[in-house]
């Protein structure tokens, strides 16, 4: 029964979605950020199906935009052919392996392929999603916007104690011990909106791609005071998730953004050093009054502990661990999910083979699941999107879009040998900031043209006798 419950509600929203794909997808970018809230407080007894309400709205927008929409241009052409080579030879391989007789089930192996192709064709649609420049502004501006009351939040969970309600985990992520935290005194992770620290993590790596390209575009003086509390809040919240990647993370992003701009525009640059300088400065002075008693116990965990090294290199190496546990095979798409025993459990599917080692980080889990094979083809679709973004850093002139295909160069890279595929936060995002490579592009041809028109518009009046803009 309660399996029918599910599958009319998903067929419901996904009709629903299906009347306006636009708006649709718009607010996918709203569940990312508010799914946890709902999971955690409003309908903790409807964890599992809101876990899946983005990808039932998003089905629906897929399906209006890709089989019912007229639109002739629903796949743009692409600007560097071999990422739709690679992208069918992974989709390919995985749905290979998504038969795999090692998962027990070919309904685990559609749950891994769902889990690493769902969110790419996003990137196909923001072309007809955003068709200006001012429209990408204002939807980024709003993200960022939606963001405060997050940030908000996640100050008051951190001076909330662990037994309060606000840092409480969504149904399914407890853990033993309780609430997670860091340091001597035992200060609480903060999750802000999000159903877990991890989830967390990713999204805030988002936002501090897209505030400093807004921060850098000219405002008024109470648009740029509201960006400059969002980057107060970033920084606050940043460290109070005691994670060590989002503070590695953001120190690698301004590093690689405003050093890619010295080299390249070096008196511009320091402009906006002393730009930026002033509300870092501040963020930081009013934690250490705001939260100092606090502030050994983060930097304790963040900057001291002994296996910073350790987990770094964990990602590169686990791999080369894993390459010869079934020769050139893998254990099937979606064999190391989180979520796959639950799944497996609330279909009452048969287990699958056990894997007779453990596992953490991203990559030693994908070579598990679809092989070595698969693990060329799917890193090696990574890499050629992340080449094809720097390249198309040098190819825009338009400053807003220039720093925003910056901005989506870095965070893929920075977080290339990181969670992907089994986080159900930046997956989202990750689909979306490729798509900059058929956005970015379009716009500005489009308003370069907007111009031209507008400068031959006026030179027509400027020369015709009746005209009340002709030149004197």
């Amino acid at each position: 029964m309660k399996l029918l419950i599910a599958l009319i509600v998903a067929t419901v929203i996904s009709y629903i979605s299906c009347l306006d794909w636009r708006r649709s997808v718009k607010t996918v970018f709203f569940l990312v950020v508010f799914e946890g809230v709902l999971r955690k407080w409003i309908l903790p007894q409807a964890s599992e199906i809101i876990y899946f309400l983005k990808d039932m709205v998003l089905f629906g927008a897929y399906f209006q935009y890709y089989i019912l929409s007229k639109s002739q241009n629903k796949f743009p052409k692409a600007k560097t052919p071999i990422i739709n080579i690679l992208l069918f030879l992974a989709f390919s391989w995985c749905c290979f392996q998504g038969l795999n007789p090692s998962l027990g089930s070919p309904i685990v192996g559609i749950w891994g392929i769902k889990n690493y192709f769902f969110y790419i064709p996003l990137m196909w649609m923001l072309p007809n999603l955003f068709r200006t420049e001012e429209e990408l502004f204002t939807f980024i501006k709003t993200q960022l916007v939606i963001f405060i009351p997050v940030g908000i939040l996640g100050i008051v969970q951190f001076v909330s104690p662990a037994s309060s309600p606000l840092n409480q985990y969504a149904p399914g992520l407890e853990q033993v011990g309780g609430v997670a935290r860091f340091g001597v005194s035992g200060a609480v992770r903060i999750t802000g909106a999000f159903s877990f620290v991890n989830t967390y993590v990713a999204y805030l790596l988002v936002c501090c791609g897209f505030i400093i390209p807004i921060l850098e575009t000219e405002q008024s003086q109470k648009d740029r005071n509201i960006s400059i509390l969002q980057a107060i809040l970033l920084i606050a919240n940043s460290f109070m998730t005691g994670s060590r990647t989002i503070i590695l993370a953001g120190l690698l992003f301004i590093i690689g953004y405003f050093g890619l701009k010295i080299v390249t525009q070096f008196a511009k640059t320091m402009r906006l050093i002393q730009l930026f300088l002033p509300p870092i400065i501040l963020a930081f002075v009013s934690a250490s009054i705001v939260f100092a008693d606090k502030i050994n116990t983060i930097l304790d965990r963040i900057l001291f502990s002994k296996d910073v090294a350790l987990r770094i290199k964990l990602l590169f190496t686990e791999p080369f661990h894993n390459i010869g546990i079934k020769g050139w095979d893998g254990f099937g798409s979606g064999a190391t999910h989180q979520a796959t025993g639950v799944l497996r459990s609330v279909l009452g599917l048969p287990g699958g083979e056990p894997i007779p080692v453990g596992y953490e980080s991203e990559m030693g889990r994908i070579l598990l699941e679809i092989g070595p094979i698969g693990f060329l083809l799917w890193y090696g679709l990574k890499l050629a999107i992340l080449i094809a973004l720097f390249q198309l850093i040098w190819k825009l002139k338009r400053p807003f879009l220039k720093n925003l295909a910056l901005a989506a160069f870095l965070i893929h890279l920075i977080w290339f040998p990181n969670q992907h595929v089994f986080h159900i936060t930046f997956s989202v995002y990750y689909g979306f900031l490729s798509g900059f490579l058929y956005l970015l592009p379009q716009i500005e041809a489009s308003e370069q043209l907007q111009q031209q028109q507008l400068l031959y518009l006026y030179d027509q009046d400027a020369y015709i006798p009746s005209s009340p803009y002709r030149e004197s």
